[in-house]
């Protein structure tokens, strides 16, 4: 098996889901493990994503923060992979932000292709990319030059003991991300690192 970002040879298994990738530094499941589709969207809609619970706005607060912060309601953002609740869409718009939305299952409209964006953004959608080399290469490209991704998503970081951690045992996170693996990304997708922490990394595209 190979990894599903970098394409090395993962030879090393972290636990009897995972393999580790030594080149970029990710836990990546072993696809004889992955969910069908149907049972993938099966779990999502078992969500409770209700876009005004102020639990779920706390939770998503540090993408929301942060795009407000950095960005203004003249940019263009894309929320990629925003579920049956777009909680940090609807936070935004009640600021006058311009938003489309992507998601494969609950918003599957092509259309957001069609345009270049100031800002994507990705709220627990990374760790379940079957394909995160071909995903990101994609956001990179819809991103306007000094664009910004903006990504949460948990880092492994060593502890607890991997099959013991509470992100692991979601059976639909195939790819999890290490400090290591963002380090990995930035250098090939031409980015620069504007912040990086255990919950959230913000990417700037290079010009």
């Amino acid at each position: 098996m190979h990894c599903t970002l970098c394409d090395s040879q993962l030879n090393q298994k972290a636990d009897a889901y995972y393999f580790i990738c030594h080149t970029c530094g990710a836990f990546v499941m072993d696809k004889l493990q992955y969910f069908t589709t149907e049972q993938e969207k099966a779990h999502y809609e078992s969500h409770n994503n209700d876009v005004n619970d102020p639990g779920y706005q706390t939770f998503t607060s540090p993408i929301t923060n942060a795009i407000l912060k950095a960005q203004t309601p003249e940019h263009l953002g894309l929320d990629y992979g925003c579920g049956s609740g777009p909680v940090i869409t609807k936070m935004l718009q009640e600021q006058q932000y311009q938003v489309n939305l992507f998601d494969p299952y609950f918003y599957p409209d092509q259309s957001y292709k069609n345009h270049r964006y100031d800002y994507i953004f990705s709220c627990e959608v990374f760790e379940h990319f079957y394909h995160p080399k071909q995903e990101i290469a994609q956001l990179v490209g819809l991103l306007q030059p000094e664009g910004r991704l903006y990504i949460m998503t948990h880092l492994y970081q060593g502890h607890p003991d991997f099959n013991t951690w509470y992100y692991r045992k979601d059976a639909t996170h195939v790819f999890i991300y290490t400090e290591q693996t963002m380090r990995y990304i930035a250098d090939t997708f031409n980015l620069v690192i504007e912040s990086l922490g255990e919950r959230m990394t913000v990417f700037r595209k290079l010009s």
